[in-house]
């Protein structure tokens, strides 16, 4: 439910006209917004005490940061955010549907399909949220939106900008919904919580959907705490074989809880049950689920975590919908073509070690300024590296002359600049043979390059390069596969199995039609990483 703007409300943030109040909450204000293209998005603007601690401002910017790495999978993508604003902002997709809380009241608890929807679903997005390196803290039914019946989750990891700076949290007043915390949150010390903390979460959010009250209920939020630390959880009413697994989830111990990713193995490991048989009826949540679990960080299992036969079997992901009428009405939440037709596992995030570069690219330093008679130009110009082809049509940037191998990120501002241009990103190039990501308005692409022959290996439409538009692009190179992401969204995959390009180095580039003239496109903040 929307509200009016109230009287001192801003009226356009982030090139979003604001057109109502969506809600707000003890990080501030939410707001609705359209942009120029009339694409709709929830703006939530962050509380002025907030915005005057420094702290805060840099702990808001880290987390936007990683939070923008987050995978769409049943997740409500972060498309911006200004933490330099007197008012920091975020902006995040809209999604126009209700929540678990509103879908419980007003229809009583989730059953059979319905709730392994649900449970699957929040499990793929936590698993997701975890595998870019985020915790989100805030895990409730609030907190799970449906959107064309297909539960996502919003508001995940800027809730440790506010908890993890002191002065404005007590010992007595946390970031978090009481009955929703683990034991450890309780602590005071705030490093303590966890990944595991959401899968605590996720048990009490599926409880909830499943009976209408949660796992530790209370009279006070003193009393739900206490049983949280000192109580088994009642989980009366839950079916089998769906409780033995959130009883596993409650578990007072962090290190005894599955982790998200085991969750996924346990729901979706169907067996012949009746709910697996039925899965083809919901492939979007199947596709979002067997993306994710694909991307599992290598962790060795802790004690305790063996896969139930029982609960393995019992698959949770139903083939009905939810069957709330007013769940189904959003155009504006729908993930982009591409991401539809090519399901990305994003990649989990390990310990970075071996060579990097970091380079901002607004002046001479690993890349170097090239404007002799070499069929191309490079200058640093604006906070950027430009590159401008000759007669050739296609030129390189003098750039590190290292060798990296194995497993890296790859990460850029990219910007096309004239008409028929592409920006070009060359990695393991090796003599005359690399691995060329092009990207062009309407179009981006990975090809494999062996002497003069081309071989492309993905091609996909997109808009995300119109001309003067800068976009994050990464390249996350694992194993023998390629995620390609645009501003924190994968976009899609492609294989790099060419046994003579398992290392090489990293080119930045530009290309042209010759009939479109010189080709330009500028570079900064590239980062280069060992995974």
């Amino acid at each position: 439910m929307t509200r009016p703007l109230r009287p001192g409300d801003p009226t356009e943030l982030g090139g979003y006209r604001l057109l109502s109040r969506l809600g707000e909450g003890g990080m501030g204000a939410v707001f609705l917004g359209r942009a120029d293209d009339g694409r709709l998005a929830a703006i939530k603007v962050i509380r002025p005490e907030y915005a005057s601690d420094d702290e805060f401002r840099n702990r808001f910017r880290s987390e936007v940061t990683r939070a923008r790495q987050v995978p769409p999978f049943c997740t409500a993508a972060v498309l911006d955010a200004d933490p330099e604003h007197e008012t920091p902002y975020l902006v995040v997709e809209y999604v126009d549907g209700p929540d678990l809380a509103q879908v419980v009241d007003d229809n009583g608890p989730l059953s059979g399909g319905n709730l392994h929807s649900v449970a699957v679903g929040v499990a793929t997005a936590i698993a997701a949220i975890h595998g870019a390196g985020v915790i989100h803290r805030d895990l409730k039914p609030r907190n799970v939106l449906f959107s064309l019946g297909t539960p996502k989750v919003i508001d995940f990891g800027i809730a440790r900008a506010v908890e993890i700076t002191s002065k404005h949290t007590r010992t007595d007043q946390m970031v978090g919904t009481v009955a929703y915390m683990a034991p450890e949150r309780f602590d005071s010390d705030s490093s303590a919580t966890g990944p595991a903390a959401d899968v605590f979460a996720w048990g009490a959010v599926v409880m909830y959907a499943g009976t209408g009250r949660t796992p530790f209920a209370g009279d006070t939020p003193a009393v739900t705490a206490a049983k949280i630390l000192t109580q088994p959880p009642d989980l009366d009413g839950l079916p089998d074989p769906l409780r033995e697994l959130v009883a596993r989830t409650l578990a007072k111990d962090a290190r005894e809880r599955p982790t998200a990713h085991e969750l996924l193995d346990m729901l979706l490991t169907a067996g012949s049950s009746t709910e697996a048989q039925n899965l083809a009826g919901r492939p979007e949540l199947r596709q979002a689920a067997e993306a994710v679990r694909a991307a599992r960080p290598r962790v060795p299992r802790r004690r305790g975590l063996i896969a139930l036969a029982s609960a393995a079997a019992l698959a949770v992901l139903a083939g009905g919908g939810l069957g709330v009428a007013h769940a189904v009405n959003s155009g504006d939440s729908q993930q982009t073509e591409a991401q539809a037709l090519f399901p990305v596992a994003a990649p989990a995030p390990r310990a970075v070690r071996g060579l990097s570069v970091i380079d901002p690219l607004d002046r001479p330093g690993q890349w170097k300024p090239e404007t002799g008679d070499t069929g191309g130009t490079c200058v640093f110009a604006d906070g950027a590296l430009r590159v401008t082809t000759d007669e050739a049509n296609t030129y390189d940037c003098p750039g590190p002359t290292d060798s990296f191998a194995g497993d890296q990120s790859i990460a850029a501002d990219v910007t096309v600049i004239n008409p028929g241009s592409c920006a070009q990103i060359r990695f393991r190039a090796n003599g005359r043979s690399d691995y060329l990501f092009s990207a062009c308005p309407g179009q981006v692409e990975l090809a494999l390059e062996n002497d003069d022959q081309k071989t492309t290996l993905t091609s996909v439409a997109s808009d995300d390069f119109r001309l003067g538009s800068t976009r994050r692009v990464r390249i996350d190179l694992r194993g023998q596969l390629a995620t390609v992401s645009v501003d924190g969204k994968p976009i899609f995959q492609a294989p790099i199995t060419d046994q003579s390009l398992v290392a090489g180095q990293v080119r930045l580039g530009a290309d042209s039609d010759p009939s479109d003239g010189p080709g330009r496109a500028s570079f900064a903040n590239v980062e280069i990483r060992s995974l």
